[in-house]
């Protein structure tokens, strides 16, 4: 005799049923059967989050809780309005077929053609502010059975975060110096992580490791790091990737291998001016070219907005950027920050670096020469150094403290842009150090000749009597 025996136990919010066969010696249990008790709960999840940045990847999932039931159809609410077909998602069970596609407001949005839909996850891609809002699901089994509404599941889409790479203390810099890049994002969330491009092209440690890290120091900076920096923000969980904007970085090497020659000799030009570099080499090296950074072309060889002429680039019409001169084995000359000008006023200032010691000579510049009153105000990192009638400045002895941005101001024709202007130390000069150095002790000799031949006969009378002793 086998008898079948129904056994109920309940376990929260739902009961289990166990069933047994009993024979004339042993009960056998199968396996229980859960039915909840009452209507089951819904949940919605969002991935990666419930806060994203517009263009993001989207997830919704609808779980039912404690069930595992693949016969369950899922119904969505945004706002407490069925979301019907206004969705796109993947099917995962594969139980229904894409079939269309069409535009609406450049988003595309796919349909299923399906019978039976069981749509438990859907995506927003890319996700817009449209999207933001309160969502919720309900589970449905059958006409007569239905799940409980989920909780509110609030998606908050916010602007994409500006990521925003500054340097400090400048972008112009002297061989040796140092210079730290600051990589931040406009947003008050953490959990960034950030990649460094010198460029376009990945940095990497001495272990052959992508630089990461919030800021980027160089302690001794040589010419081998001028170039325009990048660096990349992105979250683990997040799909998107942020590229910062784009930092150049110049450095004014002590002993280039090659010069640019410009003429004219300035690093401000009018509108309209045309211009000739050309690219004296020290070092025997072959084949210079002219290049230009803007920050709207990036770097651009003299080909593509001049005409060459072997070493020489010459300009109809110049434009604003940074010039210098590259050689195929890789060698390159002091970056020149040229600036082209629309207004009345322009500031002559050096285009190299000058020497510790030396003259340091600024000139206001007029687009019209035609009038008497000459006298400007010139100004250092934007503060007034100094007041000429004549429109020219001099610094007899300058020194790294006059290193620093300067322009012109003429009271009635207006300002000129700002022009950096780098001081190097007489160690700087290599070769050159020694004739200039020589060239100045004879010119003071001259001098005190010229001044009183008296002198010189003493200092001969007591160099003789010196070696005497």
């Amino acid at each position: 005799l086998i008898s079948l025996i129904l056994v109920s136990h309940a376990q929260g919010d739902y009961y289990e049923d166990y069933i047994f066969f009993m024979d004339d010696e042993d009960l056998i249990p199968l396996t229980p059967v859960s039915h909840p008790q009452g209507n089951p709960k819904t949940v919605v999840s969002i991935k990666p989050n419930a806060h994203v940045y517009r263009g993001e990847r989207v997830i919704f999932r609808c779980d039912m809780h404690g069930l595992v039931d693949t016969e369950w159809k899922y119904h969505w609410y945004k706002n407490d309005q069925s979301l019907g077909h206004q969705l796109y998602y993947r099917d995962y069970d594969r139980s229904c077929r894409y079939h269309g596609y069409h535009r609406f407001h450049r988003r595309h949005r796919f349909f299923q053609d399906c019978s039976e839909r069981r749509v438990q996850e859907f995506i927003i891609w890319p996700v817009s502010d449209f999207d933001s809002g309160d969502y919720t699901c309900r589970g449905v089994l059958s006409h007569s059975q239905s799940s409980e509404i989920s909780d509110a599941v609030t998606l908050i889409v916010s602007e994409r975060p500006q990521v925003v790479l500054s340097v400090s203390p400048q972008s112009w810099l002297t061989e040796e110096d140092s210079v730290t890049l600051n990589c931040e994002v406009t947003d008050s969330s953490t959990g960034w992580t950030f990649s460094w491009y010198k460029d376009y092209g990945e940095i990497k440690d001495s272990h052959g490791e992508i630089m990461a890290g919030g800021s980027y120091h160089l302690s001794d900076s040589s010419l081998i790091h001028k170039g325009v920096y990048m660096c990349r923000a992105e979250k683990r969980e997040s799909s998107l990737r942020f590229l910062s904007n784009h930092q150049p970085v110049w450095i004014t090497g002590k002993s280039p291998p090659v010069s640019m020659i410009i003429n004219p000799n300035r690093t401000q030009h009018f509108t309209g001016d045309s211009l000739l570099l050309s690219c004296e080499d020290q070092s025997n090296s072959t084949g210079w070219t002219v290049r230009r950074y803007t920050h709207s072309e990036g770097v651009l060889d003299c080909s593509r907005w001049g005409s060459v002429t072997g070493s020489t680039c010459n300009i109809s019409s110049i434009s604003t950027g940074v010039y210098w001169c590259d050689s195929e084995s890789g060698e390159n000359s002091n970056p020149v920050n040229i600036t082209v000008h629309d207004g009345d006023v322009i500031l002559e200032s050096p285009v190299h670096s000058v020497t510790e010691g030396h003259l340091l000579t600024l000139r206001c510049l007029y687009r019209n020469t035609n009038f008497s009153n000459l006298q400007a105000d010139f100004y250092k990192d934007g503060s007034v150094f100094q007041t000429q009638t004549t429109g020219e400045m001099i610094i007899y002895n300058v020194s790294r403290s006059d290193e620093g941005f300067y322009h012109c101001k003429h009271p009635e024709r207006g300002e000129s842009p700002k022009s950096w202007v780098s001081v190097r130390g007489p160690s700087g000069l290599g070769g050159s150090s020694s004739v200039e150095a020589a060239f100045s002790v004879l010119m003071l000799i001259c001098s005190v000749v010229t001044a009183s031949p008296y002198l010189l006969v003493t200092i001969i009378l007591l160099l003789k009597c010196y070696r005497a002793r």
